[in-house]
């Protein structure tokens, strides 16, 4: 009986695998030179923390279940949750600002389609206590510096940001209820996934006052901070946070990807939890879903019963970034190749110990060696160590008795005889 991997998961058969290693350890690199530390946490919580977040709707989204004791948990949709559970058990004792990433694995009980799968790998890079709009541009440099590493440039990427916080105002300047702002964010993070009519269609459900539903299509027609500028009504609230928007813009041109990036304030990302800057990171051509997104979400900690302290980070997935690398033919050319520094072959099973003995002494001396575990001829040795990409074959035969072996070459095809000694010497193995 055959059974296959559950549906939206993914078997990592080697060149898989290097695939996802070249794109993490990307990912680290990225972090690391930018100032962030690395954390974890567990891959299952309690339900409630992701319910505290999200709603009680959310468990309908992700993998839950009851351990013996009859506890609901659940398995990680995301790890912001768990980095505001972490940092307020050390809230105080934690150094500000506090700069972490994680590259933590996530499940999420969704329909599978093209770059959204039910387990995942996604990169989240947070900065927490900073109250300044230069945190949030620093977290869209990072990702930004990742993504030109791999060689996607601004004709590749755009990174579409707005604010939260000045669509609330403008917002509430046309006549929309606070309390009805989350509402209304569910169904404007929708526009851009549906066509017009239905678009319209859902917003008039929302929102009954046709005058006020005209307003806010106009609102949501404006394509450029200037406009927004120009507009008459303006609250003080409202020309803050477009000042603040255009501070985040001249922020990213100084730190030298301003070309990546563009105003749009139909971005809007539907959790509820965001309160300033927020962005998304698509391919420019939009055929794809988004690569990643984020923005500054102030309020989280104090949610999870923690202080009111600034916080802003972002998320990218692997499934949409490793499509796009490979759409754009990225991905194979970069992946480093296997390579062997030594393969040790033998010229007839008389030797095959020796070549056993000299190939384990190489790897205890910390280079990459190996051998052929059939006793078959030499030129099927030469191919094997052809095929394992082997930057040197080591031929052990006759000559060992007279303290010297063969050195192939496998770029050029030349060899040598050399001494034994020598030739351990060379590799730091002590005879």
């Amino acid at each position: 009986m055959k059974i296959p991997p559950v549906k939206g998961t993914r078997d990592f058969y080697p060149p898989d695998m290097a695939v996802r290693n070249w794109i993490i350890d990307g990912w680290k690199r990225a972090s690391l030179r930018n100032g962030f530390e690395e954390y974890d946490g567990p891959i299952f919580e309690y339900l409630k923390m992701f319910q505290v977040k999200s709603g009680d709707e959310i468990a309908e989204q992700l993998f839950s279940l009851k351990d013996r004791g009859g506890r609901d948990l659940a398995l990680r949709p995301e790890i912001t949750p768990t980095l505001a559970r972490m940092v307020n058990q050390r809230i105080n004792s934690l150094p500000k600002p506090i700069k972490w990433f994680s590259v933590p694995r996530l499940f999420r009980a969704e329909r599978p389609q093209k770059g959204r799968l039910r387990e995942f790998f996604q990169w989240n890079v947070d900065i927490i206590g900073v109250d300044d709009v230069l945190a949030d541009a620093e977290v869209i440099f990072c990702a930004l510096d990742y993504l030109r590493e791999v060689g996607l440039g601004p004709n590749d990427v755009v990174v579409k940001i707005s604010s939260r916080k000045m669509l609330a105002a403008l917002l509430q300047s046309i006549g929309v209820a606070e309390d009805e702002l989350d509402d209304l964010y569910a169904v404007l993070d929708k526009r851009s996934r549906l066509p017009e009519d239905t678009f319209e269609k859902v917003l008039a459900e929302s929102i009954m006052d046709d005058e006020k539903r005209t307003r806010i299509l106009g609102l949501m027609g404006v394509e450029s901070i200037d406009q927004l500028n120009a507009m008459a009504d303006l609250t003080e609230q409202a020309s803050e946070s477009v000042e603040e928007l255009r501070r985040v813009f001249e922020l990213l041109g100084v730190m030298g990807v301003g070309d990546y990036c563009g105003f749009d304030i139909g971005i809007v990302r539907g959790l509820a939890y965001y309160t300033g800057i927020v962005y998304e990171i698509y391919d420019k051509a939009s055929e794809l879903r988004a690569i990643g997104g984020g923005g500054r979400y102030d309020n989280l900690l104090g949610q999870f019963g923690g202080p009111a302290v600034a916080a802003t980070g972002f998320g990218i997935g692997d499934c949409v970034l490793a499509i796009l690398l490979e759409e754009k033919g990225l991905l194979q050319k970069q992946l480093p190749a296997r390579k062997l520094d030594y393969f040790v072959a033998c010229v007839n099973e008389a030797y095959r110990q020796a070549a056993v003995k000299l190939t384990m002494e190489l790897r205890s001396a910390g280079w990459t060696a190996s051998f052929s575990y059939k006793a078959s001829k030499l030129s099927k040795q030469l191919k094997e160590a052809s095929d394992q990409n082997a930057t040197s074959c080591v031929i052990i035969g006759s000559e060992i008795e007279n303290d010297q072996l063969v050195v192939k070459n496998m770029a050029i095809g030349a060899q040598e005889l050399i001494k034994f000694g020598k030739f351990l010497q060379q590799c730091h193995i002590e005879s």
